[in-house]
């Protein structure tokens, strides 16, 4: 256990960052199973528009650094070729 008091606080905020960044993670999931299972539905305006969510949920997550912005474009690509092959 931490005795210095930058240390306790370190570890303060490490945990609120790590539980902030858990559930940006598990909304982009939410958001992406959302196109994902309109698109095997096969509803082209549900799908296009929980695109539109996702993509604003995912932007939202790598603005605030949780995802890497190569990670980010990757997965609103897939997401974009899989509603447009629809």
């Amino acid at each position: 256990m931490a005795n210095i008091k930058s240390a306790k606080k370190r570890i303060l905020v490490a945990r609120a960052r790590n539980e902030r960044n858990k559930a940006i993670k598990s909304g982009v999931k939410t958001a992406i199973k959302k196109v994902e299972s309109a698109v095997e539905s096969g509803d082209k305006a549900a799908a296009s528009d929980a695109l539109q969510s996702a993509m604003s949920v995912i932007g939202k997550a790598g603005s605030k650094g949780v995802y890497h912005k190569n990670n980010v474009s990757r997965k609103i690509a897939r997401l974009s070729k899989a509603v447009s092959a629809m």
